[in-house]
This record gives C-alpha cells, sequence and structure tokens, in this order.
C-alpha cells in the first residue's frame, strides 16, 4: 500500500516509520526543509523500546514528489489541516482514502469540504511520540491502539483493508462502527490533561501528584461527557477517573502532552479542536462548560503572552 503521512511531526515519524518497516512505500511530508534534509540524508532516528535504530524513510517537502497514494494520512496541526491539505491535492488521486489521526474533533468537516466527503475516514491513535531534533523521535507503538471508521458507522471493505494492512506492518490498527464515539474517547483522554498541563507547565507524573489539578481534570471530562451525551453520542467511558487514569497509561512520568510542547516551542496550541470542542457542543446542546471554558480563556491568555513577547522582541531587535 502507498501511504502519505501529511505532517511528519513526532507522531507522523512514528506511525510512519512503523508502516516502512512494514512494507508499505510510506513518504513522510513536512514543511520542515531541516527535518526533511536529516531524514533524507541520514534516515529516520528512532528510539522506542527496542533501543535505537535509523530507519530508511521516503520524505519530502512536496507533496508532488509523492505522487498519488492510496491513503493520505493528516496529521498536521488542527489549525494548518485546511490550508496542508488544498497544497497537498497531488496526493488525491480518484481512489484516495483521506484519514485524519489527529486530536480533537472537526477536522473530518475540513477535510471533507476539500476532498469530498466520501473520501474521509475517521480515527483516532493512541500512538506516542516526541520530536528529539530533525530526523529524531521517541517513539511509542507497542501496545497503542489505532481505531479508524467511516463517518456514517457502516464498516466498509476499504476500513478493513486500512486496519489490516496497518496491523500487520505493526500499528495495531481495528474498524470501528462507532468512530464519532471512539472520537470522543480520545477527547475526553485530551481534555483530562493537555489544558491543565499546558497552564501549569507540568509533567504527567507532576501533574498526577497533585490532588486539587485532578479535582479540576475531573471537572472538566465531566462537562465533556455531559455534552457528548446531550448530543447522542455512545462512549465506552462515562466515569470521569476512566480518563482521567487512561490518559497516564503507560506514559513515563516525565512525559509532556503536546499541548504543553507547543507552548514550550512557542507555538499556539490546538485548544480550540480539544477543550474548545466541549464548549461549543454543549452550547449547541444546552450543557453548561465553566470548566473548559476557563481551561480555553487562560491557554489563550498564553498564547496571547506569548505572541506579544514575540512582537515586543522583534520591536526591539528593529530599534
Amino acid at each position: 500500500m502507498k501511504i502519505a503521512i501529511l505532517g511528519a511531526g513526532a507522531l507522523g515519524c512514528a506511525i510512519g516509520a512503523t508502516l516502512t518497516e512494514g512494507g508499505h512505500e510510506t513518504w513522510l511530508i513536512d514543511r520542515s526543509p531541516a527535518h526533511v534534509e536529516a531524514m533524507r540524508t541520514q534516515g529516520l532516528r528512532v528510539d522506542d523500546a527496542r533501543g535505537t535504530r535509523r530507519v530508511p524513510v521516503r520524505a519530502t517537502t512536496e507533496p508532488g514528489e509523492a505522487g498519488v497514494a492510496d491513503v493520505v494520512i493528516v496529521l498536521v496541526k488542527s489549525f494548518h489541516t485546511e490550508a496542508a491539505m488544498r497544497g497537498a491535492l497531488a496526493l488525491a488521486g480518484p481512489e484516495t482514502v483521506v484519514l485524519s489521526l489527529q486530536n480533537g474533533l472537526g477536522h473530518e468537516d475540513i477535510l471533507a469540504d476539500v476532498v469530498g466527503r466520501e473520501r474521509v475516514l475517521a480515527g483516532k491513535t493512541y500512538v506516542g511520540g516526541v520530536l528529539r531534533g530533525a530526523g529524531h523521535i521517541e517513539s511509542g507503538v507497542v501496545g497503542k491502539p489505532t481505531i479508524v471508521g467511516e463517518l456514517d458507522g457502516r464498516v466498509t471493505e476499504r476500513a478493513r483493508r486500512i486496519a489490516e494492512a496497518f496491523s500487520g506492518a505493526g500499528l495495531a490498527t481495528q474498524v470501528s462502527d462507532n468512530i464519532v464515539g471512539t472520537m470522543w474517547d480520545k477527547l475526553l483522554v485530551n481534555v483530562a490533561t493537555g489544558a491543565l498541563t499546558g497552564i501549569t507547565s507540568l509533567t504527567y507524573g507532576q501533574l498526577y501528584d497533585e490532588p486539587l489539578l485532578k479535582a479540576a481534570s475531573l471537572a472538566a471530562v465531566a462537562e465533556a461527557i455531559a455534552a457528548a451525551q446531550a448530543a447522542g453520542v455512545t462512549l465506552s467511558m462515562t466515569d470521569p477517573e476512566q480518563a482521567w487514569t487512561l490518559a497516564a497509561q503507560g506514559l513515563p512520568a516525565a512525559f509532556k502532552t503536546s499541548m504543553l510542547q507547543s507552548l514550550e516551542k512557542g507555538s499556539i496550541t490546538e485548544i480550540d479542536f480539544i477543550n474548545g470542542s466541549v464548549v461549543r457542543w454543549g452550547a449547541r446542546h444546552g450543557v453548561p462548560t465553566p470548566v473548559n471554558a476557563t481551561l480555553v480563556a487562560c491557554i489563550k491568555g498564553l498564547e496571547r503572552a506569548m505572541a506579544d513577547r514575540e512582537r515586543h522582541g522583534r520591536s526591539e531587535v528593529r530599534a
């Protein structure tokens, strides 16, 4: 199977390395020239439970170089989804399936507007990854499930074919007949820890050592569960404690959420697609979401402070 990964950051590279080693023609597409050049010249360095190795990968900054793929896995930051897909239409042929494995909710609608809803599959993955440097990741794939499914809940041949190909390569993948519920399940995990670690700058070990923060997390997750249930979504968990426990499962105490990593790099976050989704769905279905609204406001405040510091720094340089 020919697979293109649009957005070859930590997670994209972790999945891409696995699929490459599993024998699929896999293209890693990223807008960072330094990252791509490192992968092209030295291979992708992967640190995982097996040790350290270099995986020869196909990498490019230009989707046209990869050409039409059977599957396009979208893993760009949420706020780049539309621009990235419009810039990568060279990957999409008549039979191409576009699969979002991004965090949060709403990407499938954005992608449907670009390529047509009939081409889009949704999914969630619990694979972990940290970008250590250009062409260098820490990867956590073993034992981490990936779930894919049709937006209308049908179990189709194309979904089965993708799941079998991924699983055969070592990326344990199953097909769901309730992918919207699956997406909400993953959202609950992100709601449990992302914003709180972004605001406090705490690692998982530190976060899970603070009872007051656990209480805030459970309150945020409870709001998300209530919003999902009001919308008629079938969840696999209805107790906030489940999301709190699942979020940290198998992760080291030093682990940092993607939201915290974004803020530490000076990048805006995906808050609008995570806690922001809870606020929007709550408003749509008459469910109050004050905790999530507060978390969104705090992250937006941190992003504003970053932007102001950057502008101030630029003005000082010019002066």
